[in-house]
């Protein structure tokens, strides 16, 4: 791996969702709730799951990330596997079972906000989180984390261009440049084909959807298992 000088100032480019707070386990939790209410007569609840993944595939390039996008993949779910579409009654109750992505409270990954504090006395901070702007803002500002940052941005997606943009525009420099992130597919993955470091800390709920192979000889990569470990490495 890259090593790092301790005196030596970076730029500490973090994600949001499954990094700083739980995320997807909220989504996991729905979903779980949503296939005991589903009850597929013939198929068995990991082929449900399947095609519901399946689903979720394709709405995410029509509909975008977070809850509203969700929210269409359980609706369509529905009507694949019961060749029909939901009446008004199974529609609301599609609609109650995910209520809590839109109005639960954000809760922080362990050691987040001590961690972030003494990172940011000697590296700059910066915030990239991608999802609808306006459900990702209500997390920023629930999260009480905004402070730590420099800037904060919400993109549709991150791609490799995504982090080259955010370096042109920031003028930052990709030497010193680190993106911290659980996503091989969004965090790791596209910031290293920009030419920035990576750690990949990983959640055991991340969505399987942002999964991806790393390369395990890529010495660009930090691999941690927890958070707060980032203070012995920056």
């Amino acid at each position: 791996m890259r090593l790092v000088k301790p005196r030596d100032r970076q730029t500490l480019v973090f994600d949001a969702d499954d990094t700083l707070w739980e995320n997807n386990v909220l989504f996991e939790r729905v979903i779980d709730a949503y296939l005991d209410w589903l009850a597929h007569p013939t198929l068995h609840r990991a082929a449900t799951r399947a095609v519901l993944d399946e689903v979720e595939r394709a709405n995410v390039v029509v509909h975008g990330y977070g809850s509203v996008g969700f929210l269409h993949s359980l609706r369509d779910c529905f009507e694949r596997l019961s060749e029909r579409p939901a009446t008004a009654a199974e529609a609301r109750e599609i609609e109650e079972l995910a209520a809590a992505l839109v109005f639960g409270e954000v809760e922080l990954v362990p050691g987040v906000a001590e961690t972030l504090t003494e990172l940011g006395e000697r590296h700059d901070l910066l915030l990239l989180t991608k999802g609808e702007p306006a459900e990702q803002q209500r997390k920023i500002d629930a999260s009480n984390l905004a402070h730590h940052f420099r800037s904060v941005h919400i993109v549709a997606e991150k791609r490799a261009g995504t982090y080259r943009e955010l370096v042109a525009d920031q003028g930052l420099m990709a030497a010193s440049t680190w993106v911290i992130g659980n996503s091989p597919r969004s965090d790791i993955l596209p910031a290293r084909e920009a030419g920035l470091g990576a750690v990949f800390i990983p959640n055991a709920h991340t969505w399987v959807l942002e999964h991806d192979e790393l390369d395990p000889a890529d010495d660009g990569v930090l691999h941690l298992e927890r958070f707060p470990d980032l203070v012995e490495h920056f």
